[in-house]
């Protein structure tokens, strides 16, 4: 059995619950939402609403990845929250989901929402790590917080200088 997979998203009062919905299952198709919340008119006078359940699969999630090429970005976004080795948190644009796009966001203030991703189970760093292979991998080696991951701030760690020569490994 895999990890727990849990995903929310907040509804701003001026926002439409139904495509917000729609935006999360747009990656996660069997998310079922904790509450159900019908189309409001607007100006939307209410609150704002928490919306959060378990996803079953992650299988479009991954389509999704694998289909933009950005599993790398994947592996290190999905591990830069990390907690110990059973549990880390990442969220993805909302916006960038509703066209079935994946465009994780790094702690920054995204347009039109973010979707939250907690997962929890044993050994996360290995599992995303199987998640995210690619041939190009048998080149260049990627381990969960290797020195070939991007900054905190999402800003990308070069591999190559100015002249193409690489920078791999100078270190050792």
């Amino acid at each position: 059995m895999g990890p727990e997979v849990r995903v929310s998203t907040i509804v701003q009062p001026h926002e439409d619950p139904e495509i917000v919905v729609l935006a999360v299952r747009n990656v996660f198709p069997d998310w079922v939402p904790s509450e159900e919340i019908g189309r409001r008119s607007f100006p939307h006078a209410g609150s704002v609403d928490v919306l959060h359940g378990n996803a079953g699969s992650i299988d479009m999630f991954l389509e999704s990845i694998t289909k933009q090429r950005i599993l790398d970005t994947a592996l290190d976004a999905m591990t830069l929250d990390m907690e110990g080795s059973d549990y880390t948190d990442f969220s993805i644009s909302r916006q960038a989901a509703l066209v079935g796009k994946i465009s994780f966001s790094l702690g920054e203030r995204t347009t039109g929402g973010t979707i939250d991703v907690s997962i929890q189970g044993e050994d996360i760093g290995q599992w995303v790590e199987k998640l995210t292979w690619h041939q190009g991998r048998t080149a260049i080696p990627r381990v969960v917080g290797d020195g070939l991951s991007m900054a905190d701030d999402g800003t990308p760690i070069e591999w190559f200088d100015k002249r193409g020569r690489p920078t791999i490994g100078e270190d050792d």
